[in-house]
């Protein structure tokens, strides 16, 4: 047992009971004797990683402590404390650590890349900033269930220079949403010192720019940090609002402990040392009498019993057996398909009025469901979609978002995982490069790490024929088909437009919707007035022929038919894909067989597009079918360019006709 000096920390007890106090004490010791049974560990070659969060245990334990077990923690890779406290098995946490099946992600991410529904943890990407803008969609799923509840995020001092942190701060000072910002500056990022990293003297000075609360704490004080963020929580609870706070702490391990600490001056280490948290408050404890010999060692043997029994059963856990079949099935949440029958009566819409129509009826079917987006509000948005839609839904559910697409789709993220549905309009589909990474790396791989699935469509306003120039006019679904985890729809017609939106509403995986801009007013279909589904990964063949198979999909369908009105001599099969993750395999081969001569023709550029995928599986599947090269139609390895003389020699539809001539005579 080490020697009880004076604590270095002033600590002010204020109306705290003893048992809270130990309880504390406790929370704090636990995670402490667990990180040192970990770096014994690594260097045995039994855990792959490790993050050290020692000497900042106050903070995880004191912020979840005065949390409710019901609200929400978006924790980093240095919060230990936050699982511990919150009672996680360690078994489980052991199995996490090593690769196995009971750990949280079934061996497919590791350290605490994780959340858990049944412990109301929200675990870290590798990106760091996302998760703060996924606690302002928790955050929001509180404000408007009205349930009186916190959320807590947590992020380092690096992490803050990340656009993702200044999006959500604003987001959520805008909505005044009720979530606790956590910023544990701790010093470094990796070997970069907070000289080098920011320039005002204090991280809490950036809540003053967003019109937010902050406070400055001692990341090092239990008590200062248990009581501050107990009070501040019950304040927010009561007043829904975002606060931001700075824990001044240190790191005193390297950012991973194969980085070492040389970068770090002695002095500033043996300093913090001195500040060590644990040591510190059982050193006060044992001087007010509340903690004693006999039961610091009690609580010693039993973490220490807890750790060596757990660590046995996690070691003894045979190592995963690589199964594909589940691999492959987890991806996706399962969702069982309900087919919705539409009656006689139709009105004729065009694109445009088709998704409106579909939106306003899925809002009416889905009560919480919320749709976010620039100008979407009183506006109706750009193409005038959700006009109307305040005054049916209130601005609650339709609502004006600022400029930060990250943000925006991370709330979506957020609001999945407090059991809601969100719909996230891109003003143009080109403008989710500034949401892309929030999309591929958190919407896309959520439920396949860790089961939490991502009931967010995105809708996409895309596609050139309208004269507006390389940011207004791309048709980029191949960023998105390649990415495993993201369903990918691309409709042609309003009747399609309408049931598979619908489909997409209800189904709780991501969902990338794309809507063609030059179609929204120039298609015109017959469509059922009633709310009606259509199923995912099944083309429609518009047109049975047998010399030769046309597989489009958008724009291009529309090409294809004026094509087939002018050489009515060929007979073309014309599948329209309608969705392009999940692909109608079966159809495409079916086509394939029919004819033996095969057209892929896509707006996209060249290089990468979905069709150089599909002419693959043909050549793989159906080659001694075949009775002439694959032909693909895409448009030129550039940019979108404005000019309309430029832009018609751009696009594919300009090398349609010539290309089929030529494979009808092959």
């Amino acid at each position: 047992m080490p020697t009880i000096s004076k604590s270095n920390i002033s600590y002010d007890k204020r109306d705290l009971t003893d048992k809270t106090l130990l309880r504390l004490y406790y929370n704090m010791l636990r995670p402490r004797l667990i990180e040192e049974k970990m770096l014994i560990l690594l260097r045995q070659g039994k855990i792959s990683k490790w993050f050290s969060g020692i000497g900042q245990e106050a903070i995880a334990v004191g912020v979840t402590m005065a949390l409710k077990p019901s609200e929400y923690i978006l924790p980093m890779h240095r919060n230990l404390g936050v699982f511990t406290t919150r009672q996680i098995p360690l078994h489980r946490l052991f199995c996490q650590w090593q690769g196995k099946a009971s750990g949280f992600t079934k061996g497919r991410d590791r350290s605490f890349h994780f959340g858990s529904q049944d412990y109301n943890i929200v675990g870290m990407i590798s990106h760091l900033g996302p998760q703060l803008g996924v606690a302002d969609g928790i955050a929001l799923s509180n404000l408007l269930n009205k349930n009186g509840q916190v959320t807590a995020v947590f992020t380092g001092e690096g992490g803050t220079s990340e656009g993702d942190f200044h999006e959500a701060l604003n987001v959520a000072s805008v909505w005044q949403l009720p979530v606790i910002f956590c910023i544990e500056n701790n010093g470094y990022g990796l070997s970069t010192p907070t000289n080098e990293q920011y320039r005002c003297k204090h991280l809490a000075d950036r809540g003053k720019g967003y019109g937010i609360e902050s406070f400055i704490l001692d990341g090092n004080n239990i008590i200062e940090t248990y009581t501050k963020v107990k009070k501040l929580s019950e304040s927010i609870r009561k007043r829904p609002r975002p606060i931001l706070i700075e824990f001044k702490t240190f790191r005193r391990r390297g950012h991973e402990e194969a980085s070492g600490t040389k970068y770090v001056p002695k002095e500033l280490m043996e300093e913090w040392e001195a500040k060590d948290p644990i040591e510190n408050f059982r050193s006060y404890l044992f001087s007010k009498k509340i903690l004693t010999q006999e039961i610091d060692e009690k609580y010693n043997q039993e973490i220490k019993a807890d750790i060596d029994s757990s660590l046995e059963s996690a070691f003894a856990e045979e190592p995963i057996i690589p199964n594909e079949s589940e691999e492959l099935g987890d991806v996706f949440k399962n969702f069982d398909y309900q087919d919705y029958k539409h009656g006689n009566k139709t009105k004729e819409l065009r694109l445009v009025d088709a998704i409106s129509e579909s939106l306003k009826q899925s809002m009416e079917k889905h009560k919480n469901l919320v749709i976010m987006g620039q100008d979407i509000a009183e506006y109706g948005g750009v193409f005038k979609i959700t006009e109307g839609f305040v005054d049916q839904f209130g601005k609650e559910r339709v609502r004006n978002t600022p400029i930060c697409e990250s943000a925006i789709v991370e709330a979506g993220m957020g609001l999945s995982i407090a059991g809601m549905k969100a719909i996230v309009e891109m003003q143009f589909s080109d403008f989710v490069t500034s949401g892309f990474n929030p999309i591929v790396n958190y919407l896309a791989k959520s439920h396949y790490r860790w089961q939490q699935h991502a009931d967010v469509v995105v809708r996409m306003p895309c596609g050139a024929g309208v004269g507006a120039g390389p940011f207004h006019s791309q048709t980029n679904e191949a960023w998105f088909t390649k990415t495993p985890g993201l369903k990918v729809v691309y409709p042609a017609f309003p009747y399609d437009a309408k049931g598979l939106l619908a489909t997409a509403i209800n189904d709780p995986n991501p969902v990338l919707f794309f809507e063609h801009k030059a179609l929204y007013r120039s298609i015109r279909q017959e469509v059922p007035t009633d709310y009606y589904t259509l199923p995912f990964g099944q083309a429609s063949r518009l047109s049975e022929g047998d010399t030769v198979s046309i597989i489009t999909y958008g724009a291009g369908v529309h090409w294809a038919l004026e094509l087939m009105d002018k050489h009515k001599d060929v007979s073309i099969d014309l599948l329209d894909l309608r969705t392009l993750n999940p692909l109608d395999k079966e159809a495409i081969i079916a086509s394939v067989k029919r004819t033996g001569k095969v057209l892929l023709l896509q707006e996209d550029s060249s290089f990468g597009g979905i069709c150089s995928d599909i002419s693959a599986m043909i050549m793989e599947e159906c080659f001694e079918f075949l009775d002439a090269p694959v032909k693909r139609v895409m448009s030129l390895d550039t940019p979108i360019p404005f000019a309309s003389q430029l832009e018609d020699q751009y696009l594919a539809k300009s090398k349609l006709e010539n290309a089929l001539i030529e494979l009808a005579n092959y």
